[in-house]
């Protein structure tokens, strides 16, 4: 019988600690301010790498590049991120009058990122002045870390891009923007 009423005192104890350990979560998620408003976070500063910190943006372009079949590049921002790689925020548009393919030249050459299908994976930055050059940054399947799964975009439709590389050294704030079949353009590096 001891062991009958020894299960039931724990479990009443573990109901005791589960229901305090409830109410003190729902304590802690109170903002504990009611009169401000709260913002919403951006995802780029939730995750680290969110592509979309773009929309929203009314400032000048740091770049504007042409390509092949009316597509147009504009480049909105480049951002250092505190871990160690600068994310490269664009809009890609097709200017032309009818739908244009996106070159599959964009995605670079390499056999890994190939087989990912239409990337970004070709971009680069280049350092002029430390004589470097900086890849698009892969994960662990070697998928490059831009947008992809596109293929054509329709006359004056836009699509927003984005791309990581490596951060150049903190010293380094000007690099030149290459992407294949596109004019090359010198970007500011903020943050």
């Amino acid at each position: 019988m001891s062991i009958r009423f020894t299960a039931q005192g724990l479990r009443g104890t573990l109901a005791v600690l589960v229901t305090a350990g409830l109410a003190l979560t729902a304590a802690g998620c109170g903002s504990g301010d009611d009169d401000k408003p709260q913002s919403p976070a951006s995802a780029s500063k939730e995750s680290g790498s969110g592509p979309t910190a773009q929309e929203g943006h009314s400032e000048e372009p740091l770049a504007e590049m042409k390509g092949s079949d009316g597509l147009f590049l504009r480049i909105i921002s480049a951002q250092r991120d505190p871990g160690g790689f600068v994310t490269v925020n664009g809009t890609l548009k097709n200017d032309g009058a009818k739908a244009a393919v996106v070159p599959a030249a964009l995605s670079g050459n390499e056999t890994e990122i190939v087989r990912n299908g239409r990337s970004f994976g070709g971009a680069t930055l280049v350092d002029p002045k430390g004589k470097k050059r900086y890849y698009v940054l892969r994960d662990t399947d070697g998928r490059p870390l831009t947008t992809t799964g596109f293929s054509t975009i329709k006359a004056g439709d836009s699509l927003s891009v984005f791309m990581q590389f490596p951060a150049p050294p903190a010293t380094t704030t000007e690099v030149t923007f290459q992407l294949p079949t596109f004019s090359s353009g010198t970007i500011q590096i903020s943050g």
